[in-house]
């Protein structure tokens, strides 16, 4: 390889790469390659030295999207203070990854066959303990379970992740509208 063209696939900057791919497959599923390599202002040659296929590169976003959800679990400490307090840190958290998970949770060959990233169930256990910390305490309701909160936290970053990339919602409102909706959905009310 010369020295110019390995100059060129190191100065790649493989997370942008990734967060441009994700960006585009989540608006446009069907993408090709080609598509790819244009939205993350590469040739395709040079996407093809990073992934060799849309295998490689959905599986690359997975281990990318999980690394940074697991990161954001981390910062946003969610054994400490209130459910609802550790909910909020965490959408804040999450944030800087919310397109690469709005099209992870909605990339279906991450999810079919035996074999599945064990990530996903770490991140799931780790928010879903969290919701039944939040029902065990009284702060949010019983009857919505933790699996199903868990799944509603994914939609609404989803979702708020695609509105804030189209446009119509702030990024400065991203974290506060998710963690409002959500808690005051699942919020425990005490009837009088």
């Amino acid at each position: 390889m010369s020295q110019v063209a390995y100059g060129c696939l190191m100065s790649v900057d493989r997370d942008q790469v990734l967060r441009s791919a994700a960006a585009l497959l989540t608006r446009k599923a069907t993408s090709t390659m080609d598509e790819v390599a244009r939205a993350a202002g590469i040739s395709r040659a040079t996407l093809h030295r990073h992934f060799a296929g849309r295998d490689a590169l959905v599986l690359a976003l997975e281990e990318l999207g999980l690394q940074e959800c697991e990161a954001a679990l981390e910062r946003a400490r969610l054994g400490e203070d209130s459910a609802q307090d550790a909910l909020r840190r965490l959408v804040k958290e999450v944030e800087p990854a919310a397109g690469l998970l709005a099209f992870l949770v909605t990339e279906n060959q991450l999810f079919e066959g035996d074999v599945q990233n064990e990530g996903w169930a770490r991140l799931d256990s780790h928010i879903s303990a969290l919701f039944r910390r939040g029902q065990e305490n009284g702060e949010f309701r019983i009857d919505l379970t933790p699996v199903w909160l868990t799944e509603a936290l994914y939609g609404l970053i989803g979702s708020g992740a695609w509105a804030v990339l189209d446009g119509r919602v702030a990024a400065k409102d991203f974290s506060y509208m998710i963690a409002e909706l959500l808690i005051g959905g699942a919020q425990r009310r005490v009837e009088a």
